[in-house]
Formats: structure tokens, C-alpha cells, sequence
């Protein structure tokens, strides 16, 4: 049977070339589409974060997959957070407290996943000839802090456990540099850091630790994401997931190494750098219901001392998608 000159083989077989070429637009239109997909992630200098970059391992996965990485850097947990709350980025690593003042601030973001607790890698410090030998002694003291990071929730713990109050302090909010520059020049008596700033306060102009996180605080490194590209993109976070935990793994494997890495970017000798990443732990997992509950009671000690305007509810912006599998591949350092 045929339809004028064109017979039912031949209308099939041109129907099929057709078909083809439409699947092939299509699947073309599809790759384009997955290749302008762009992942934005907040890195510092001298954090783990920093490792994550250098060695390009999460680079080298997301391009084979079709995703374009951009690293924008920050000085800070908080300045990140709110880079990832104005939308600037997507992903973001920082410590305990930064994502507590986020959410009270409204930032749409979510809980990916945390590191292992790190409890030395924050401390509160006095110069090397200050008379001060206890926390108990700093009641009515001008202490220095980065605003909302890890060491504002370090600071309030040590006081607790002294009987002091936070009030009983004067805080003064600097950011890392300028909290060194006062440090040193007396305009403060102590300053509570992370490392590796401590850590290079303590070689460099023998800053005395007064106390650090050890059974105070826990000091978790937590990965955040906005919320719209956690739910548009999972396929995303769980590639990046992986990959963090494989540097972490060599990072490890190679402290000398990663010391050498991160040494130039903050300017230390790689000997100090290597003791403030020594300090830290790598291996990335979902939360747990512990660290969630351990992070909800900071969100409310911030509140009780009214440093965030409101009470949080941390489960509800911790990432749960359907399907993951985020198994910490990275060896675990203990503190």
C-alpha cells in the first residue's frame, strides 16, 4: 500500500530519521543544559575547605559530570553564611555558630553534613606575660572575638564553667587580623581564635593558651547548602560529598603535604601550619541526632543570651533527601 509516491516502509523509515534527529536535539539540548549548571562554593584560606580546592578533586568529578565549580573566598564562617543568604553561593563550609545566626537571620539554607568534633583547633588565648592564668580571672576583661563564629559559643561555655556570665566580659567583635593587631598591642587581654590563627599566634609571639575546646565544646565543622539548589540539585551535593571526603582521606594521609598547601595561603612556616591541620578532623557525614541536638542547644543558649532575635528549630533545615548514601570514606584524626 502506499500514500501517493511514498510507500508505509518508506514513510516508517523517514519517520524514524526524523525521530533520531529529534532525540538527538533533544539529548544535545539536555547535556548544554547540564553543562551551564554552575556550583558556587565559599572557600577560606587555611581551612579544610582550602584543601578541598587545591587538590581538585571536586573540580575534576563536577566538570565529567557537567557542572561548572566556581570558589569564591571569604575571611570568615559568618561573612560566607551571608554569602550564601544574598545568593552568591551555593555551598559553604564553617563552624559550629555561623549557621545559627544564618537561620535566625533567615538565610534559606540547610545542614548537609558535619566533620568530626574538634575541640583543639579553637582556644582562648593571653599574650605570653599576662598575669592572667585562669578563665575565672578574665571577669571585667576586654576579650576579642570574630562575631558569630565557633569561638563566640567556645568563649560563653568557658565562662559557664567558671560561674561567670557572659556579661561579665567585655567583648570586643574583630574579625582575625584585627583581632591579632589588638592582641598585640594590649589593646585587649585575651582572644579567643581558631586555628590556624592560634596556632601562629603561639609560634609566632608565644601567645599562652588559657584554654581550648577539650571538654567544653565540641567544634564541629558543618557543610551548608541553599535550600532551592539542595532540592534542584542533589545529584550535586552527594558528588561533592564524596569528594570532600576523598581529600580529607589524603589530607590524613599526608599532613606534611597539606601543611605545605595551606602554608603560603596564610603566610605560616609549613611547621605551624601542619599542627593547626593536625588539629582538625576530616571525614564528612549527614547529621546525626546528637549533633543535631548539641547544635540546637547552642541556637538556644544564643537565644537566652539574646544574641539572635529569635528561637530556632535546627532539625527543620537539616538536608534530608530521599536517597543518600554519604559513608565517610576519610580516616577520622581523634582530638
Amino acid at each position: 500500500m502506499s500514500i501517493g509516491n511514498l510507500s508505509l516502509r518508506g514513510l516508517a523509515a523517514r519517520l524514524g530519521i526524523v525521530a533520531a534527529a529529534a532525540l538527538g536535539i533533544l539529548g544535545s539540548t539536555q547535556v548544554h543544559a547540564q553543562q551551564d549548571k554552575e556550583f558556587r562554593i565559599g572557600w577560606q584560606k587555611g581551612a579544610s575547605i582550602a584543601l578541598v580546592k587545591a587538590l581538585g578533586y571536586l573540580d575534576e568529578r563536577l566538570t565529567r559530570e557537567g557542572v561548572k565549580v566556581r570558589w569564591i573566598e571569604f575571611t570568615a564562617g559568618p561573612q560566607m553564611l551571608e554569602g550564601l543568604n544574598v545568593g552568591s553561593i551555593d555551598f559553604a563550609s564553617v563552624g559550629e555558630t555561623p549557621p545559627v545566626f544564618a537561620q535566625a537571620a533567615g538565610a534559606n539554607l540547610v545542614y548537609v553534613g558535619n566533620e568530626p568534633a574538634a575541640p583543639r583547633a579553637e582556644k582562648l588565648l593571653v599574650p605570653k606575660n599576662s598575669p592572667i592564668k585562669s578563665v575565672k580571672e578574665l571577669k571585667g576583661k576586654r576579650i576579642a572575638l570574630n562575631k558569630g563564629s565557633n569561638v563566640h559559643y567556645l568563649l560563653v561555655k568557658l565562662l559557664e564553667r567558671e560561674g561567670l556570665k557572659y556579661s561579665d566580659v567585655k567583648v570586643a567583635f574583630l574579625p582575625p587580623a584585627d583581632a591579632r593587631a589588638a592582641f598585640e598591642s594590649g589593646s585587649v587581654d585575651a582572644w579567643v581564635i581558631w586555628d590556624p590563627f592560634g596556632a601562629a599566634a603561639e609560634a609566632q609571639i608565644g601567645a599562652r593558651i588559657l584554654a581550648d575546646g577539650t571538654g567544653v565544646v565540641n567544634n564541629y565543622i558543618f557543610y551548608l547548602a541553599a535550600r532551592p539548589f539542595a532540592e534542584k540539585h542533589p545529584e550535586v551535593l552527594v558528588s561533592a560529598i564524596e569528594e570532600v571526603n576523598r581529600s580529607g582521606a589524603w589530607t590524613v594521609a599526608n599532613y606534611d603535604e597539606a601543611a605545605r598547601i595551606l602554608a603560603p595561603q596564610i603566610g605560616l612556616t609549613p611547621e605551624i601550619a601542619r599542627v593547626a591541620v593536625e588539629r582538625y578532623a576530616y571525614g564528612l557525614k549527614p547529621l546525626t541526632a546528637d549533633v543535631i541536638r548539641q547544635q540546637q542547644e547552642i541556637a538556644d543558649v544564643f537565644f537566652e543570651l539574646k544574641l539572635i532575635p529569635k528561637k530556632l528549630d535546627v532539625a527543620s533545615v537539616v538536608w534530608q533527601p530521599k536517597k543518600l548514601d554519604v559513608a565517610a570514606t576519610a580516616g577520622q584524626k581523634k582530638n
